[in-house]
This record gives structure tokens, sequence and C-alpha cells, in this order.
């Protein structure tokens, strides 16, 4: 006698490749575009190829590798606040992380400035990421990458020393209080990894940061943004580079320390920088 069908549940299709979760940024500052900028090259486009060009993008046709599938991009957003600054958002699903990588967010980012540069020019003065730190299992780190960020460090040892920035680093877990109760502990981690990317003081944290509102809705991650913390500190240079190297790393170190929600992650120029 054969079995009966079972009934269909809701769920992920067994063919569905795993994903870390939903990856957004927000670029504000100034964009002047280039004269000869032709509107017809909006920012889907553009990010879409420049991902696919790098072998970022995750082909879902053809089964091909990468850090991520394409969801949305573009130069306005209807939930932009008047007069924020807003210069362009990116929105991708990210792969399954890799035991030995981090989240791609140093990737993301610099495809996200690549094609916003690519139509004009580009002052930033804040850059804010939703990370999908649920997508990270720290127990699945092997000893020598417990950190993955970490192993590329180096990067950033060749720069001109002048061109450290203060900035303020503003880490949200939404309607989940736990980065306020790790808040602490997550500076001095930071504080102990043998990097000099990012520094900060002792004293330089508030356990409870103003986050810049999100362009997306609440219920699209964990908001509204009610618990968060804030470090001040210096940032080896004012780019998309440290910026996504430094959220990369602050979401290893908290995944380490028991968050398994999205944070919303939003580091800001203390002063005017020059243009990237």
């Amino acid at each position: 006698m054969a079995e009966p069908e079972a009934a269909p549940q809701p769920g992920v299709a067994p063919t569905t490749p795993p994903t870390a979760g939903t990856l957004f940024a927000a670029l504000y500052g100034e964009l002047t575009p280039h004269a000869w900028h032709d509107p017809e090259h909006d920012a889907y486009q553009l990010f879409y190829q420049r991902s696919l060009a790098m072998g970022w993008l995750e082909e879902q046709t053809a089964g091909g590798p990468g850090l991520w599938a394409m969801n949305d991009a573009g130069w306005s957003h209807p939930q932009a606040a008047p007069g924020a600054g807003r210069v362009s958002w990116f929105q991708v699903e990210a792969g399954a992380v890799m035991a030995e990588r981090p989240l791609p967010v140093q990737q993301f980012l610099r495809c996200a400035h690549d094609v916003t540069a690519r139509i004009g020019t580009v002052r930033l003065s804040s850059v804010q990421v939703l990370l999908p730190v649920q997508g990270i299992d720290p127990a699945a780190r092997p000893a020598y990458a417990a950190v993955p960020s970490m192993l590329t460090v180096d990067w950033f040892g060749e720069r001109d020393p002048g061109a450290r920035i203060s900035v303020d680093v503003d880490i949200n877990s939404g309607r989940d209080p736990v980065i306020p109760a790790v808040a602490r502990q997550l500076a001095q981690d930071l504080r102990d990894l043998e990097q000099d990317v990012f520094t900060c003081g002792g004293d330089d944290v508030t356990a409870r940061g103003d986050a810049l509102p999100p362009l997306f809705h609440d219920s699209f991650w964990n908001g509204p943004p009610l618990h968060g913390m804030t470090l001040r500190g210096e940032l080896a240079e004012w780019s998309c580079d440290a910026v996504g190297w430094l959220a990369a790393t602050v979401a290893d170190c908290a995944a380490r320390l028991g968050v398994r929600s999205p944070l919303l992650f939003t580091v800001r120029a203390q002063a005017d920088p020059v243009g990237l």
C-alpha cells in the first residue's frame, strides 16, 4: 500500500541555495552627477553589472558561485527623510557565510561606492548597513579565522598615516535589547584584536546610541532602532573599504557574544571628510 502523500508545508525549497540574510546599504552625503551621465544607466543596472564583472554576483540560472543575489537599488527611496542627504542605496541577499570568510560587507560597500562614483563626484558623510548577523555561526569558525576579517588586516597597513579620521560608529539591535547588554564587552573585544583599522578608548562607548533612521520599514528587520550603542574612535581611512572591513569585524564579534538578530550599523564622519 502506498504511503499517503505528505501535506505541503511552508518553508524553503530543497533546491533553494542557502543564504545569510539581507544586506542593505545606504550612502549619505553629496553627489554631483557628471554632465555626461546617462539616466538610462540606473543604480540597479550598474550595480548588477559591476557585481557580475567582479565575480561577486550569484547567478542563479547558471548556478555559478558568488557572494550575493541582486534584490534592488536606487538613487532615491520613498522612505528617505527630507534633507537627509541620501545619495544611493543597494539591497542584496547575501550567500551563506563560509567558515573562514566574513560577511561580504567590504565587497558590498566597495561595489556600492564604485557604482555611485561612476555617475558623479561623491562626498560621503555617513554609511549605513543592515548586517545579517543571524547568518554567522561562530562555532563553525576555524581557530585561525575566529574573526575572519583579521586575515586581511594588513591591507590597511599601507596607507597615509594622515588619512585617519574621527568617526562615530552606531550599532543597533532594534527591539532586541542585546546590544546595550554587551556594549562594553563588544568594545573591549574590538580593542583586544591586533588591529588599528578602528581604535577607540575605554571611555568612548555610549550604551544608548542615536541611530540614523533606516530607509526600510521596521518589519524588514527587527525595528524600530530602540537599543543601540555608539563607539567614538578613529578609522584608518575614510573609505567604503575600511567601513566594510569594520562592519564585518563587528558582525563577527557580536555573533561571538551571542547576538543573533540583524544589526543596523552606521559610521558617521565627525568632521567634513574629503571626497571619496
